[in-house]
């Protein structure tokens, strides 16, 4: 681990506005949308996209880059997603999509679960293992129900013999998830699915995590050690192994340190070659959104206090089941709670920190409308009722 007093010096002082755009403009949130690279490039850019099974308005991995590009259509992001060999599913964040050339940046996962093969609770017995890859080997791709069936049970957490040696299997790399059916995972052998190159791949932990720390901090532009550390889950000690040898720079940011101190930093030095400027975009967040999934750095870098509901019991919620933070002007500026009901978007309940956003929040909530094809808004509980009559009428 680095000591505090060996770090060296940073390299730059960043007002937290600074830090704020930069943070946005890594996570393609400021300036024009890259649409020539689509879903894809938005998938590149941010290097994992978490999956969830909610669904509300959209499931949140379609909700990631329909933040960054507008209404693109929500067939093409599940093709750019899945079944063109572009990429995978793994556990990096959490369970996500991640671009293909990724890879080889896993085996250090992956070989940390073969050597503690515990870690996943369950035990797969070795030759249900064995028949599932034979199983695959032989007839291509296949959802754990073809398979064998993935539940003894209809409880959800009943896992069949199959289903626990097929995540097993999909732990150490032996098989891999490039496609989606009808939400159900697809599996196959990774020797067949994952291009030759990647497969053969094996860079030593060290490599791998220099590699994704560099990655990470692109991502996020601007990050504290815990930041980066949290982006694809790493330990603080595998971090500080590589954080030197990474290519990020140390830099200072006002307000990041105890007690609104400057706080110590690591920014991507392409991140502060130019002066972040550009058009903000004004878009409802998935929580699962990369810019906003580590709640310490939302609240640091935005001010806001964000959490997920949806498991919280339903008389203890203070802003919804899904409440999804509104982005305008490079802020998180209030929370719409989504549902839809036929062809109509209800915002079953909306917080606003001032009504002069309430403009944003009517364009934001008839663009994520017509995007999953609804053609009208209703809005039922506004935290300030006084709101409601403007809001209406920009949304008539």
């Amino acid at each position: 681990m680095t000591a505090l007093s060996s770090l060296p010096a940073p390299v730059a002082t960043l007002g937290a506005d600074d830090a704020r755009r930069i943070a946005l403009r890594a996570q393609g949130l400021l300036g024009a949308p890259d649409r020539r690279g689509g879903v894809r490039g938005v998938l590149r850019r941010l290097g994992a996209v978490q999956l969830d099974t909610i669904s509300v308005l959209a499931r949140s991995h379609e909700l990631v880059p329909y933040a960054r590009l507008g209404a693109v259509g929500r067939p093409a992001i599940e093709t750019a997603y899945w079944g063109s060999g572009a990429s995978f599913e793994y556990w990096s964040h959490a369970a996500c999509v991640l671009p293909v050339e990724e890879w080889p940046l896993f085996a250090f996962r992956r070989r940390r679960y073969r050597a503690k093969a515990h870690v996943w609770g369950k035990q797969a017995d070795a030759a249900t293992y064995r028949s599932v890859l034979d199983k695959l080997r032989a007839e291509g791709p296949l959802t754990s129900t073809e398979l064998g069936g993935a539940k003894k049970t209809a409880d959800w957490w009943d896992w069949s013999d199959t289903k626990i040696a097929v995540e097993r299997a999909l732990a150490f790399g032996d098989v891999v998830c490039t496609e989606r059916r009808s939400w159900k995972r697809v599996y196959a052998l990774a020797e067949q699915a994952i291009p030759a190159d990647l497969f053969a791949a094996e860079p030593d932990d060290a490599e791998c995590l220099r590699t994704l720390v560099a990655q990470s901090g692109a991502a996020l532009g601007v990050a504290t050690r815990a930041d980066l550390a949290d982006y694809h889950r790493l330990r603080v000690d595998q971090l500080d192994a590589v954080l030197a040898d990474s290519g990020l720079v140390p830099v200072e940011v006002a307000g990041w340190g105890p007690n609104g101190a400057p706080g110590a930093a690591w920014a991507d030095p392409a991140a502060l070659a130019a002066t972040p400027r550009g058009r903000h975009r004004s878009t409802l967040l998935s929580p699962f959104d990369s810019l906003i999934w580590d709640r310490p750095r939302t609240e640091r870098i935005f001010g806001m206090l964000h959490r997920l509901e949806a498991y919280t019991p339903k008389h203890k919620r203070v802003h919804g089941y899904f409440a999804m933070p509104l982005l305008t002007g490079g802020r998180l500026v209030g929370r719409v709670d989504p549902a839809r009901e036929g062809r109509t978007l209800v915002a079953r309940q909306i917080s606003l920190d001032s009504p002069r956003h309430v403009e944003a929040l009517a364009d934001a909530l008839r663009e994520a409308a017509g995007w999953v094809g609804c053609d009208s808004v209703r809005v039922e509980a506004l935290q300030d009722e006084s709101l409601r009559p403007a809001l209406e009428r920009l949304l008539a």
